[in-house]
């Protein structure tokens, strides 16, 4: 009974997705599938961030801007509203609920359907074909996008149960890796002994993945929730170090579906910080780059990427001249400095915070000159934070009780990202600190096995429907 609901389904969604499929694609669903299919998520990047992307990337000694790997990839665009009942913006989870598993659903929900009833997912299908599976991203491993793909919940923030959910519904995935010690690790359960015991080799530093044993699963965790910025990690290429040990753990006869993540591209979107996402952004770039040479080595192999909504309403440009006497040109975005610098600005408000530092200190830390006024700027902010905490720590436990403990970070973070912004003229769409999500189609970009099936414009629920039905074929 249950073959033949799966089945139903399947075919169901094959129908569906007909339209979406042009006449030009005939011939290539009458072939066999893919062995290997790679589904990436770039979680928050919209169109703004693949383009950003290109002109912080370019090499100013040249007179060309040069393409990127996304110029080279893209071949469509999809939609991403959710179910009517969250209206027409989508949040990570119902997004990638559409992703997953072709069903649309509302916001929070993690593989299920605005009845909270569990949907089947890509990944689930793909085990079921005998294929391994493996999930790769830079949040932690029980994160929405992931948590979609692997688990079914009516509330992406039910942490504990979604990681619960990872041994209790039955082990989904041969590879795990990402960040989340803390949901792992309890007080009330450790899921990380349990995973040993079902024959997993647990890893919690990137140098382990130079090593792994042969065709055993592997489980890392390699921070307590999401791993640092790139700007901040130990590797700025994290995401494609991961990749790169990932395939290699999952390659075999059957072939592999695995999911891959670029989660903090979304992050700084809601930080409204460009310096922060442009790293991502390049660290989800080597990871396509690498992969192009795979798919060139491994005809047999889809890759599809796309984003799951955009965030922060990321504008290439904010002010001209005759709004800001700082800007000399009448249109201008000025990435320059985000190319050297080497520590984010959350890393940098801490150590300001901690510090007392002389504007040279401060120049040489960011990797780029800061003015007087800017620092003026950055020692009232650290003077704000100061005093709200003083005035927050003489408050009786009682009275503290019901408030926020403040941070001394948090206005000197503020600061140096709007210093940043004007430097580089960078604008977000939203009014508050915390860049929203928007409704905007995001870019869509493939290649290799079967990836003509993609083109043009589509759903969200269009990519899912395309793979269920390449990995349905014998």
């Amino acid at each position: 009974m249950k073959t033949f609901i799966i089945s139903a389904l399947i075919s169901a969604m094959a129908l569906s997705s007909t339209n979406a499929v042009s006449a030009n694609d005939a011939h290539s669903n009458e072939s066999v599938s893919p062995k290997n299919i790679i589904m990436i998520v770039g979680d928050g990047m919209g169109p703004a961030y693949t383009s950003a992307y290109r002109y912080f990337n370019d090499n100013p000694n040249t007179p060309q801007i040069e393409q990127t790997v996304f110029d080279r990839t893209l071949v469509g665009s999809s939609s991403t509203y959710p179910a009517p009942v969250s209206g027409y913006i989508t949040d990570s989870a119902a997004a990638a609920t559409a992703l997953a598993t072709g069903v649309k659903s509302y916001n929070d929900a993690i593989a299920v359907d605005v009845d909270k009833k569990p949907v089947l997912t890509v990944l689930e299908w793909a085990k079921t074909q005998g294929k391994k599976t493996g999930v790769v991203v830079t949040s932690q491993i029980n994160h929405a996008t992931p948590a979609s793909y692997l688990a079914h919940n009516d509330f992406r923030r039910n942490y504990n149960a979604i990681a619960d959910s990872y041994i209790d519904d039955g082990i989904k995935a041969d590879v795990l890796l990402g960040g989340g010690w803390s949901y792992f690790i309890r007080k009330d359960r450790n899921l990380v002994d349990e995973f040993k015991l079902a024959g997993f080799h647990y890893i919690d530093k990137y140098s382990d993945l130079t090593n792994l044993p042969a065709n055993k699963p592997v489980l890392g965790l390699f921070d307590k929730k999401g791993l640092p910025w790139a700007l901040d990690d130990t590797n700025k290429h994290r995401l494609s170090l991961m990749t790169k040990a990932a395939i290699k753990q999952l390659e075999n006869k059957q072939g592999y579906f695995m999911l891959i993540e670029a989660s903090q591209v979304d992050w700084a979107g809601h930080g409204r910080d460009i310096a922060a996402a442009m790293t991502e952004m390049d660290d989800l770039a080597k990871t396509l780059e690498y992969l192009e040479e795979y798919v060139t080595k491994n005809p047999d192999t889809l890759v599809v990427l796309t984003a799951d909504h955009s965030t922060g309403g990321l504008s290439i440009g904010r002010k001209t001249g005759a709004s800001n006497k700082d800007i000399r040109s009448t249109y201008l975005w000025q990435p320059q400095i985000l190319r050297t610098m080497s520590i984010s600005p959350k890393a940098f408000a801490t150590e300001f915070s901690k510090t007392e530092l002389t504007i040279q200190q401060v120049n040489e830390l960011l990797n780029f000159n800061i003015s007087n006024d800017d620092m003026n700027e950055l020692v009232k902010s650290k003077k704000m934070g100061v005093d709200s905490l003083n005035k927050y720590n003489s408050l009786s436990l009682s009275q503290q009780k019901n408030k926020w403990r403040p941070n001394v970070n948090g206005p000197i973070l503020i600061t140096i990202k709007n210093i940043i912004d004007k430097k580089t003229n960078t604008g977000w769409g939203s009014i508050s600190s915390s860049g929203t999500h928007t409704a905007i189609d995001v870019p869509v970009f493939s290649f290799g096995a079967h990836s003509e099936k993609f083109k043009g414009f589509q759903d969200n629920t269009d990519i899912a429907k395309k793979i269920f039905t390449l990995l349905d074929k014998k």
